[in-house]
């Protein structure tokens, strides 16, 4: 199993930061990999068993069903269920922490995935540099002016 840690700190408040990460739908308007998204069947963005169906900038498609989502807790855990970047079982939590020195909060995207060993290396490269740190760089392109 691949484990994948990315981390970052965001120059924005955490309750700023979880509005737009806590809509399951929400990806196009931050993630700059994202074009399009909607959820199947018109359920709520934050029902916990929903699925959202998006298109990659490049045409691809992918399927992921939110697992949890904690306003509490400032989290959200989901898996894919179809993607075609060759991996299985993958389960991914995005989470929030308030940092109580000034207004800006700590950010960790974590996934466990399976995939071909031989592909192992370039999809945890691709997927904690490309798709975490491409995402938590747009948050603070987002949120981190003041």
């Amino acid at each position: 199993m691949v484990k994948v840690y990315t981390s970052s700190v965001i120059d924005a408040p955490a309750d700023r930061v979880w509005a737009l990460l806590r809509d399951f739908n929400g990806l196009p308007r931050w993630h700059p990999a994202i074009a399009e998204s909607r959820i199947e069947q018109g359920q709520p963005a934050d029902k916990v068993g929903c699925i959202r169906n998006f298109t990659l900038q490049d045409g691809g498609r992918i399927r992921e069903q939110l697992l949890a989502l904690s306003d509490y807790d400032y989290s959200v855990t989901y898996s894919i269920l179809e993607s075609p970047m060759g991996v299985e079982n993958y389960i991914a939590t995005l989470k929030l922490v308030p940092v109580t020195d000034g207004e800006r909060c700590f950010a960790e995207w974590t996934a466990e995935f399976d995939c071909d060993p031989s592909r192992e290396t370039e999809l945890a490269r691709q997927i904690g540099q490309g798709v975490f740190q491409g995402g938590f760089d747009a948050l603070k392109q987002t949120l981190g002016h003041r």
